[in-house]
């Protein structure tokens, strides 16, 4: 036994016991908070949808970043590998009913996604550089006035995303890389390539792509699903096939792709997690940037933009694979890039749907590791202002990049499980402590726009400890 397969066993044990844990604190809190919301994240779609479309100008008057802006950015981080190599791996490993469990798991999250967001708005910072800084070390630190706790959760998020999520995207980029262009050493070339590119991007002005990137990414997403769209449709007499799989295997009885009811369960949460982001602390580093009259604005905006992310996109990958009119021909895949690949050749793509694929691929995972780095640049400075600091994370993003290029998919897939459950348990946790602020806010607001008004937060309108609350009295944003 060599030392990779033995770090790779030692990450697999951890992997899966952690994930148990996950199970019952990730969503556990998610059900806890969606009762105690009473079921804001149903109840209020049409309120969200609202204030996403409409929350443009809010940020525009003072020049700074808008609601509309930050939900864009926040998808960027979002919508990536995760919709659709990630998709692929919980339909090999937990087979079709892995889906259903993903959609259970989506609307339980987006309670948490709107709570962890809300904290992140009642607790933000407004720092030297004019902007709003927020995420679980402010609402730790502010909120349950535990500086160690705080830095702590900013470490985690240095790790969890600057090596877990960044590895994930540059190791399933390269691999849909690998599998559509094949020559001597193709590996390493892409490797190269991604690293190089990931290089310029951190090193050379971050600023200016992320503008770019928050651009891309409604664009990216609206050619995939018209992708998908047209996939799916070419496979109609499929569809009712690929329901009978997601519904029958959501409880172990998939007879084409396996997949017990256990399987199903923990990796329709792992992918889904991945890929939505829903309570693991990421999203409201980027929802405490916006401009908004009230942090409950900013909850509801992204627990929409976690369904979106689940039920549109990641939906959308799921039917390509199971409308596909010779599934069991796929049962041999081990890797999900291939798979969706493979199954897109069966629709308007041909056999260019790899080259294609690995187009899409690459071009999400740039966005996200845009965003991710933002998110690790901030906690960063959280934690110290020193210089040295960030050119050493930025020596290892692109560290992280090439190595994990040319690492196997799967070792990097179960590393980034670790670091994941590792940081939704802890913000978790956290978010739990100081949901009476949520509820205190929701009320607030709730009872504003019952009387008709642009619900606009003060902190001395919530009967709770405002003494960390800073950015909040007597004012609109």
């Amino acid at each position: 036994m060599n030392v990779l397969t033995a770090f790779h066993d030692g990450i697999l044990f951890a992997d899966e016991y952690i994930w148990y844990l996950g199970l019952v604190l990730i969503i556990g809190i998610g059900f806890i908070l969606t009762f105690k919301l009473r079921g804001v994240q149903l109840r209020s779609f049409s309120e969200s949808a609202r204030l996403a479309v409409s929350g443009a100008e809010e940020g525009r008057k003072k020049k700074t970043v808008s609601s509309f802006e930050a939900f864009w950015v926040s998808m960027g981080a979002r919508i990536g590998v995760g919709n659709i190599a990630g998709v692929g791996l919980a339909i090999i490993m937990g087979g079709a009913g892995a889906i259903f469990w993903m959609w259970v798991f989506a609307l339980v999250g987006a309670a948490s996604s709107f709570a962890e967001c809300t904290l992140g708005q009642i607790f933000k910072e407004k720092k030297s550089d004019g902007h709003y800084h927020g995420g679980p070390a402010y609402y730790i630190k502010n909120g349950l006035k535990n500086r160690k706790f705080a830095v702590f959760i900013a470490l985690l998020i240095i790790v969890t995303y600057g090596i877990g999520f960044i590895g994930v995207q540059s190791a399933n980029a390269t691999d849909s890389f690998v599998n559509a262009f094949d020559f001597e050493n193709n590996d390493i070339v892409f490797a190269l390539i991604l690293t190089l590119i990931a290089g310029i991007i951190v090193f050379g002005g971050i600023k200016r792509v992320a503008k770019a990137s928050a651009k891309i990414v409604p664009v990216m997403a609206m050619a995939w699903m018209a992708l998908v769209i047209i996939t799916i449709l070419l496979n109609w007499r499929m569809i009712d096939d690929a329901l009978s799989m997601i519904f029958k295997g959501a409880f172990g009885y998939d007879s084409v792709l396996g997949g017990a009811l256990g399987a199903a369960l923990m990796w329709g949460l792992k992918r889904g997690v991945f890929s939505n982001e829903a309570g693991i602390g990421s999203v409201p580093n980027i929802a405490s940037s916006a401009e908004v009259s009230h942090p409950v604005k900013q909850g509801l905006i992204q627990s929409l933009g976690v369904v979106f992310d689940t039920m549109v996109i990641c939906s959308g990958s799921a039917f390509i694979i199971l409308t596909y009119v010779d599934l069991p021909s796929l049962g041999h895949m081990a890797d999900g890039a291939p798979l969706v690949a493979a199954a897109l050749s069966g629709g308007p793509l041909g056999s260019a749907a790899p080259a294609v694929l690995s187009m899409f691929l690459v071009l999400f995972a740039f966005t996200s590791i845009i965003s991710y780095y933002s998110m690790c640049e901030s906690n960063l400075k959280f934690v110290s202002e020193k210089g040295k600091y960030s050119i050493g994370l930025k020596i290892m993003i692109v560290c992280v990049v090439l190595l994990s290029c040319l690492a196997p998919v799967q070792l990097i897939w179960d590393l980034c499980d670790v670091f994941m459950a590792v940081m939704g348990i802890s913000n978790m946790i956290a978010v739990l402590l100081l949901s009476g602020y949520v509820v205190a806010a929701l009320k607030d607001y709730k009872r504003q726009r019952i009387a008709g008004l642009d619900p606009v937060f003060d902190r001395k309108n919530i009967d709770l400890d405002a003494s960390g609350i800073s950015q909040w009295e007597g004012r609109s944003g």
